[in-house]
């Protein structure tokens, strides 16, 4: 499986250190983690485990979707690897979009991930509970990225949607599908931006559970 290590002197010392521990020679996401090594896609996809075969084909489908321009599809994986959590996605998914986004989307995209971070738990609040009142309080959060990232208005609404659903903010999601169908945006590109979403998020928490189960 190539692997490409990181630059730095230091991983020598944490290769010795790393065969000291006990764990299963195929976890290449240890390893991915221990060393701070590069891992391409393709890595990526090996390691999820069999019981998983359906995630790794799903995963590996998703990312090839016409429905999007591939700004909207790189913006959007990018965006739900932050979201979902996982080292090991987030490293492979940032270096395999650098190929399809400007740094600008790229950061966009970043900023996207960051603000429905914070957002999704807030309006998820205002959602869940039943006092009516919490909805007459200014939020007096700074949310500047929304109105300033500098790319196409629907393809960042679209990574803010996908985000929402990955994090379970019904608030969020409704009014940001919203904006999208009033940009254009047909139901076809909003699903297959959901299927990134839930695919990226099911391959960070198989790969979690198997780091877990290796330490």
């Amino acid at each position: 499986m190539p692997l490409q290590l990181a630059e730095g002197a230091g991983n020598a010392q944490r290769l010795t250190e790393f065969h000291s521990l006990s764990v299963q020679a195929d976890a290449v996401f240890t390893l991915f983690l221990f060393l701070e090594i590069t891992m391409s896609l393709d890595s990526l996809l090996e390691s999820i485990p069999s019981y998983a075969k359906d995630i790794k084909l799903n995963l590996g489908s998703v990312l090839k979707q016409t429905e999007l321009n591939p700004q909207q599809l790189w913006g959007t994986a990018l965006a739900c690897a932050i979201a979902a959590r996982n080292s090991a996605v987030l490293n492979a998914i940032s270096i395999e979009s650098r190929a399809h986004l400007t740094e600008q989307a790229a950061e966009a995209a970043r900023t996207a991930a960051a603000i429905m971070s914070m957002n999704n738990v807030y309006y998820r609040f205002l959602h869940l509970t039943e006092n009516e009142s919490y909805k007459q309080i200014p939020a007096r959060l700074r949310m500047q990225g929304i109105r300033t990232h500098g790319v196409e208005h629907a393809d960042f609404e679209l990574w803010c949607t996908a985000v929402s659903a990955i994090n379970n903010c019904k608030t969020c999601v409704a009014s940001h599908e919203a904006v999208l169908r009033e940009k254009g945006i047909t139901e076809e590109q909003v699903v297959a931006a959901i299927r990134i979403a839930a695919t990226i998020h099911a391959a960070a928490a198989v790969l979690d559970a198997a780091w877990s189960a290796n330490n």
